[in-house]
């Protein structure tokens, strides 16, 4: 199985949205016409995206291990989705699921939904952030013990292996 494989269900438009910003080198797919309709946002709503983006970054972060300082980028998050209006809705089989109530609705509603979902699964916390500074890639965790750190062994684990076994020898 490929190291970067999509997140399953919602988890997969949280995964997208927040790796629209490479940290590495800078580049905002969110600057792009193709990159908002990627997401079903009009450009007008790319301030709100980016800021959803980094809020969803930094409880990624979390999940793998790294707490930011202080209570600020994760109860972003939190600040964020309070006020995306969900209902449950049952279906015929009487599964019950959280809806946005806003048609179509909005990129934070389709958010919220992708979270509840993940959250009630389980697989909300597998959603991480590559450790790497100067990466910090969203991927999802499908490692038995869920410990993974880096979005690829083979980039971003064998940087970090090589600088640390540098660091011993010199």
């Amino acid at each position: 199985m490929n190291e970067r494989d999509s997140a399953p269900g919602g988890l997969a438009l949280v995964e997208a949205l927040v790796n629209t910003l490479d940290v590495e080198t800078g580049a905002d797919t969110l600057v792009t016409a193709d990159g908002c309709a990627a997401l079903a946002i009009a450009e007008p709503d790319v301030p709100a995206a980016r800021a959803l983006r980094e809020a969803l970054r930094a409880v990624c972060l979390a999940h793998a291990g790294h707490r930011p300082p202080g209570p600020g980028p994760v109860a972003e998050l939190d600040r964020l989705l309070a006020d995306v209006p969900l209902r449950v809705t049952v279906d015929e089989e009487g599964a019950a699921s959280l809806r946005p109530t806003e048609e179509p609705p909005g990129l934070t509603a389709r958010v919220a939904v992708a979270v509840a979902g993940a959250s009630a699964d389980g697989t909300w916390a597998r959603l991480k952030v590559c450790e790497a500074a100067d990466c910090r890639w969203a991927y999802y965790d499908r490692s038995p013990a869920g410990r993974r750190r880096w979005c690829s062994m083979s980039v971003c684990g064998a940087r970090a292996k090589m600088r640390t076994y540098r660091a011993k020898r010199g």
